[in-house]
């Protein structure tokens, strides 16, 4: 049995005749008789009583009855599957933070690749503000960000939370400290993210608790935040995650509220998550856990 069968069979419902149904179908009359038959055969019943005009047996009418359901289920199992194929050989745009594509980020695209090996990835690196506009403007499927303060036509998922660290020249005056206090860091430059980033407002807000204002270098990308603290008296504020190089240590310094959740963000009208995206988001996961 197969789709052409059951759309025959209906055809010669709704014309009456097999003659006008082949007419409609654009097949000989002989293809439509040959289809019939072997949908009999493979029933194990017989449809039509033979003669000119197109008259149902009782089982036909039965069979008939069923045929819009068949068909309308045989599309269906038709459209997923094709879906499913497209998700074998398809693309997945995904933002991520800067400081996932040091190591979270290539160890799961190697576990997602031995999964799925003709799935392409495009990875779009930036911070939560660029990325929640990605997802606005439907160029990335889903993203791993801090949560937006702006959540209009977006969700998110917490996964973790990341930390702010202060970090030094391993030469710096801070460097041999057990502990220093947020007044402390003003005595120098703080080189931090971009003015977009969420732990930059984070920063801001924890200054405005204490008297003073500090004096602030902005640097987009967090992971050159390292460089500059390694040749200019300062302080850079980073994000846990991003490792340091040798000569740069962190800082221990209490903060209020050091933490930043991190976390799935998507668009709000995204009703289907992909098998292959899911796949991903999996990977993701069992990574983190193993962190």
């Amino acid at each position: 049995m197969d789709l052409k069968e059951l759309t025959t069979f209906r055809t010669i419902i709704q014309e009456g005749t097999f003659s006008k149904a082949a007419a409609k179908l654009n097949y000989a009359q002989s293809t439509v008789t040959n289809q019939v038959q072997r949908l009999e055969k493979e029933l194990g019943i017989k449809l039509f009583k033979r003669g000119w005009d197109a008259e149902l047996t009782p089982s036909g009418k039965v069979y008939a009855e069923e045929v819009d359901n068949l068909i309308q289920h045989w599309n269906y199992v038709l459209e997923q599957a094709k879906s499913l194929q497209k998700e074998e050989i398809g693309t997945l745009n995904i933002g991520v933070l800067e400081t996932m594509t040091a190591n979270i980020l290539p160890a799961v695209l190697e576990h997602f690749r031995s999964l799925k090996p003709n799935i392409e990835c495009h990875f779009t690196v930036g911070n939560t503000d660029t990325l929640s506009h990605g997802l606005r403007q439907n160029t990335l499927d889903f993203a791993i960000t801090g949560e937006p303060t702006d959540l209009t036509s977006l969700q998110f998922e917490p996964l973790y939370n990341e930390k702010i660290q202060f970090i030094v020249s391993n030469h710096h005056a801070f460097a041999e400290k057990s502990a220093v206090s947020i007044e402390e860091l003003y005595e120098y430059p703080l080189i931090v993210g971009g003015k977009t980033c969420l732990y930059h407002m984070r920063l801001l807000k924890e200054f405005a608790g204490y008297s003073g204002t500090p004096f602030l270098y902005s640097v987009s990308q967090i992971s050159a935040i390292p460089s500059f603290v390694q040749q200019i008296p300062s302080v850079g504020a980073v994000l846990f995650s991003l490792p340091l190089p040798p000569d740069v240590v962190p800082l221990q310094v209490s903060m209020k509220d050091p933490l930043i959740p991190v976390g799935i963000l998507q668009n709000n009208k995204t009703e289907y998550r992909s098998s292959t995206a899911s796949l991903f988001l999996q990977c993701l996961k069992e990574k983190l856990k193993s962190t």
